[in-house]
């Protein structure tokens, strides 16, 4: 894979890929709205991180029409669609799209709009957030990305890989992308209700007994889910994950929710919900959780 990467969506995990991309050498293209791209054509991209100031610059462009051999999508599920405007769908043709998006249900828009040439992917152990526009502040080590496809072969799977691990990223490649998804997703979909409604850090929530007890409910819950669908997992492994989560961690849902934007919180626990109802699951503490969030 030597052709140019494009990040659809450079906010705080793209804008952090398309920097790492850039400094390996990479051809990285950002794609997204005039307000974004015109920062970053500007003053390019910074971001604070544990191995000191990174700065790129890479090329930028609204609508990407010119083929890629990768095409990372970074935005968040409620702005996926309208993201994918900024696309044309053959750019991929000769090459791969790997959203990294949380949540259950979009890989199958983005199979449709990209006919297959799709992997999944998720972002782990990663804490990062935008202060400015063209500003990431890193408050953990850089991203562990794990990936699978349906689709592809093994062989393309790992170059996408490569890619990656070029920039000094570490990668993981699953089994399939419905166990990608729901690895994350099992523990992220009530951390991101729990912090959103009550505005307290993992830490803070771990530490109160009730709270303490509900989270196990929920994620226990969401991995029966998983094991209806498919996917074995084992609680007490997503516990540990939890339970190594620094104090101050907090979720992004979190975060736009104090911030009046649109959350990611019906991909991530509305998506839950919907498979224990259609894997005729009982998910009570998942629904409470869905109700104390503000979820329907």
């Amino acid at each position: 894979m030597n052709g140019p990467v494009a990040v659809l969506g450079p906010g705080a995990v793209g804008g952090a890929l398309a920097v790492r991309l850039c400094l390996a050498g990479r051809h990285t293209v950002c794609v997204g709205p005039p307000e974004t791209i015109g920062m970053i054509a500007l003053a390019g991209i910074t971001v604070e991180s544990r191995e000191g100031l990174l700065t790129a610059r890479p090329e930028v462009r609204e609508r990407l029409e010119t083929p890629v051999s990768l095409l990372l999508v970074t935005v968040k599920a409620p702005s996926l669609d309208e993201a994918l405007e900024h696309v044309d769908p053959e750019v991929v043709s000769g090459g791969v799209a790997l959203p990294l998006l949380n949540g259950l249900e979009h890989m199958e828009r983005i199979h449709e709009v990209f006919d297959g040439r799709a992997a999944a992917g998720s972002v782990s152990h990663y804490q990062a957030y935008r202060p400015g526009r063209v500003q990431i502040v890193e408050s953990s080590p850089a991203p562990l990305v794990t990936i699978a496809s349906d689709t592809l072969t093994a062989s393309e799977v790992e170059r996408v890989a490569d890619v990656l691990r070029s920039a000094r990223i570490e990668v993981r490649v699953g089994t399939s992308e419905k166990r990608v998804l729901w690895h994350k997703a099992a523990r992220i979909a009530p951390l991101a209700a729990a912090t959103a409604s009550t505005g307290k850090t993992v830490g803070v929530l771990r530490k109160d007994p009730e709270w303490r007890d509900r989270l196990q409910r929920a994620i226990r819950e969401a991995c029966a889910v998983a094991e209806a669908d498919g996917v074995g997992l084992n609680f007490a492994s997503q516990w540990t994950i939890v339970e190594h989560m620094a104090d101050e961690t907090t979720t992004s849902a979190a975060r736009d929710v104090a911030s009046g934007r649109i959350s990611e919180l019906d991909a991530l626990l509305g998506a839950v919900l919907r498979a224990g109802e259609r894997l005729d699951v009982s998910t009570p503490t998942l629904r409470e959780l869905a109700t104390s969030a503000g979820l329907p």
